[in-house]
């Protein structure tokens, strides 16, 4: 199976130049700079949530119920089963809908729901869900593994699994295959239920790929659910700004940031070519790619924090868990404008083709004759979308980083500090729209 291409096409499909589109995206990160310089001069995001506006005492009541939680978890269970359907007994052909449901509604999915509704995942996670009957019914406390979770993990697990799931997606032979997709599904299953009878349920926070990443993008949904369980609006960068270091954030976000500069490349012209003429298999120049390109972003992210933590003598490793919260909503901005399309087009027939997951002329669901449109949308509508959320991400990450320096660097080098930190946010830019064009 061959999914759809994530872009739009080649650059002749955008409806502006390459050299005007970069040159706003410039002066939009310039710009920002100078007025955060001038106007912005004390710290104000990630304070306390008595900022947020809560929602009603009757909506308050229906979400904080057992009742509500336990519908989302066994919409998760339910969903995770009629998957299964397609991935154990379905067809290995074009028609089986598993491929585009777990590379397309599942993976690209999260991030629209995360985006609007905050950490999805962590209440929809079948694997938690199973964890915690299993708990119950063996009257353990599901918090409680065999040992305590170490504190030096952070989120080291889950970059390691956010790698193996994008080198699974853009690198492994037969990726769509369904022994493919049932083998590294099997094998992750079992890795985190593993993890979770050692450490308890709080393993999944950080150590769940998907979590993490449904989290990570949760900080920028404009509601949140305090820890008494108040649910309520609030601000999204305060919700962003409020995450913590933590070791291997920087290495989690920059993994999902650089694997989809990656996904980019992969589909750049020059990159086909190259890998079509090297003497070396694909799966092996397509490890390396990722491998190299994940490496250069992490390289550049270093180098600017450490330049950046010179001017208030912070140590470059603490300085870069400090930032690494500014780099969410650049990747959260690639991210939409690379899958923008594939999510389009591929998860209308994916909806369609899960009516009928063994291949028999079923119609399960009742979406078997829909067919796939553009919904109103044209390349040029589209391309001008990409353009404008990777310059919107870059933009809230300049934000971001600025005020978190505030709080880090003496008030009289803050903002001579943060200019590697603008190199870099001009840099990720410049590599973004490149990149873009040239798919």
């Amino acid at each position: 199976m061959v999914l759809l291409a994530h872009g739009v096409g080649g650059r002749q499909d955008l409806p502006i130049p390459f050299s005007a589109a970069l040159a706003g995206a410039v002066i939009a990160l310039l710009v920002s700079f100078a007025v955060l310089g001038m106007l912005w001069t004390e710290p104000r995001l990630g304070g306390p949530l008595a900022r947020i506006r809560p929602f009603s005492d009757l909506f308050q009541r229906a979400v904080s119920s057992q009742a509500w939680a336990w519908i989302w978890r066994t919409a998760g269970l339910v969903v995770a089963a009629y998957f299964c359907i397609g991935l154990v007994f379905g067809p290995d052909q074009v028609e089986n809908p598993t491929a585009g449901a777990f590379y397309v509604l599942f993976w690209v999915g999260l991030i629209p729901a995360s985006l609007l509704f905050g950490p999805v995942w962590r209440t929809l996670n079948p694997l938690r869900t199973l964890h915690l009957l299993a708990s119950r019914a063996l009257r353990r406390d599901p918090d409680a593994g065999l040992r305590p979770l170490p504190e030096g993990l952070g989120y080291w697990p889950a970059a390691a699994g956010l790698f193996a799931f994008v080198w699974l997606e853009l690198v492994a032979p037969d990726r769509a295959t369904l022994p493919v997709i049932g083998i590294w599904l099997g094998a992750y299953a079992a890795l985190m239920l593993a993890g979770a009878v050692v450490f308890g349920a709080r393993w999944f926070d950080k150590g769940d790929a998907f979590e993490a990443y449904s989290g990570l993008i949760g900080r920028l949904a404009p509601v949140v659910r305090r820890d008494d369980g108040v649910v309520a609006w609030r601000n999204s960068l305060d919700g962003m700004s409020g995450l913590r270091p933590a070791p291997g954030l920087p290495v989690l976000v920059v993994v999902l940031l650089g694997s989809t500069m990656y996904d980019s490349l992969s589909g750049a012209p020059a990159w086909v070519r190259f890998v079509q003429e090297s003497p070396l298999p694909g799966p092996v120049m397509g490890t390396a790619g990722l491998v190299v390109v994940i490496g250069l972003v992490l390289a550049a992210f270093f180098g600017a924090t450490a330049l950046a933590g010179r001017r208030g003598a912070t140590e470059p490793r603490v300085m870069a868990g400090e930032l690494a919260h500014s780099i969410v909503p650049i990747a959260v901005g690639y991210l939409v404008a690379h899958y923008y399309t594939l999510f389009l087009l591929e998860g209308q027939r994916t909806i369609a083709l899960l009516s009928d997951p063994l291949g028999t002329g079923a119609d399960w669901l009742g979406t078997a004759g829909w067919t796939v449109g553009g919904l109103g949308n044209t390349p040029a509508s589209i391309a001008l979308l990409q353009v404008t959320v990777i310059i919107i991400g870059h933009v809230l990450g300049t934000v971001l980083a600025h005020d978190r320096a505030l709080a880090l660097l003496p008030r009289r080098t803050a903002v001579a500090g943060q200019i590697p930190l603008l190199v870099l946010m001009v840099v990720y830019t410049v590599m973004g729209l490149l990149l873009l064009f040239a798919a």
